[in-house]
């Protein structure tokens, strides 16, 4: 362990290894990208890799510098990996249940997802003790830009699968908008155990409240394909709830919807609902077909019918992995690729995308009165 002032020049100096892990505050993250990069350093990179829009021109400097490097750069996507979502990626593929993905309109689009989050929580009964930079999104990154970036990958990974997306030609801004968790005094102090605001929070402080822009949308087209994505953040989660994800994709055949609210006990579930154009019939044989080939590789997966025309696909709980395994996951994924050389090129352009996607969305709102 090293902890001088010079740390990165040191790293790059001494290079003992040949793979850089990043995480932590986001501000200075592409920079470090960068200089990895440059030096001839492989880089496993938390998310978010540009939280605006001059990091993505480094970024996209950075994967030019990569491939004459012949060194791979990667982001944790750890949301691929929950069961729920490789579900609803092997689904869409299934073009005899699914159909065929609509192309929906800016006011009804075809793909919608959101996801809550909570700056107060408790891991193992212990109050989670956040850094003040959290809260500063010149460090940390809106939420479109953080946490955003979960979603804008899932849409690519599920309904394009292994898909190369030029975010030149293939995405589409709508509009976007953005707003504000407001936070007291005493709630800041309870998140980060500090006595007050520091300095560089000052700016965003307004009759002693915290507004923290971790909040925002972004309605594009990818494709042709109409999509929404919400990030959110509130402060602490009612009893009873927590973490929340939600969102649904229509085919031409059937909507894939994943629920995760009280009416599923806040537990991810993933449902499937018969379009008015397909008999029933047809329908429930092409569910227990569906089921039949998950069952190869989830062999715990069954299917339940909740009402005509909507089935939900159960993982049972104790089979599913949390989110510590994931980073694990991602981490195998990564090094098999360094040890086979074979990222294929959708990985690079499809972060390309996002990043492109998510920044340019940022900047759109910059001058927009808040929500």
């Amino acid at each position: 362990m090293y902890t001088g002032n010079d740390y990165l020049d040191r790293m790059i100096d001494d290079k003992k290894g040949n793979v850089v892990i990043l995480a932590g505050n986001n501000k200075k993250q592409t920079e470090y990208i960068y200089a990895a990069i440059n030096a001839g350093y492989n880089v496993l990179s938390d998310k978010p890799m540009a939280i605006n829009r001059e990091n993505f021109y480094l970024l996209s400097d950075a994967f030019e510098r990569a491939e004459e490097n012949n060194v791979y750069l990667y982001d944790v996507m750890t949301e691929r990996y929950e069961i729920v979502n490789s579900l609803t990626r092997e689904l869409v593929k299934n073009s005899s249940l699914f159909g065929e993905l609509q192309t929906g309109t800016p006011e009804d689009p075809a793909i919608v997802m959101q996801n809550l989050h909570h700056f107060y929580k408790e891991v193992s009964g212990v109050p989670l003790v956040r850094p003040a930079w959290f809260y500063d999104v010149e460090q940390q990154g809106e939420g479109m830009a953080d946490v955003g970036v979960h979603l804008v990958d899932l849409v690519q990974w599920q309904s394009f699968p292994d898909e190369v997306i030029d975010y030149r030609n293939d995405i589409e801004l709508n509009s976007a908008t953005h707003w504000p968790t407001r936070m007291t005094l005493e709630q800041f102090k309870r998140s980060t155990k500090l006595n007050a605001y520091p300095d560089f929070l000052q700016k965003y402080v307004k009759d002693s409240v915290l507004e923290v822009f971790a909040n925002g949308t972004i309605n594009y087209q990818l494709k042709g394909v109409n999509v929404s994505i919400t990030a959110l953040w509130n402060y602490e989660a009612a009893k009873g709830s927590g973490d929340a994800y939600n969102g649904y994709i229509k085919g031409t055949n059937a909507t894939i919807e994943i629920v995760q609210d009280s009416s599923v006990d806040f537990i991810k579930q993933l449902f499937i609902n018969k379009d008015n154009s397909i008999d029933e019939q047809t329908f429930d044989a092409n569910i227990s077909n569906a089921v039949n080939d998950l069952q190869q590789t989830y062999p715990f997966l069954t299917v339940e019918k909740v009402s005509d025309g909507r089935y939900q696909f159960i993982a049972p709980v104790e089979f599913r992995k949390g989110h510590e395994d994931f980073f694990g996951m991602v981490a195998e994924k990564y090094f098999e690729f360094l040890v086979n050389r074979d990222m294929p090129d959708w990985e690079i352009s499809n972060m390309l995308t996002k990043f492109s996607l998510t920044t340019s969305a940022l900047e759109s709102v910059k001058n927009q009165d808040p929500k």
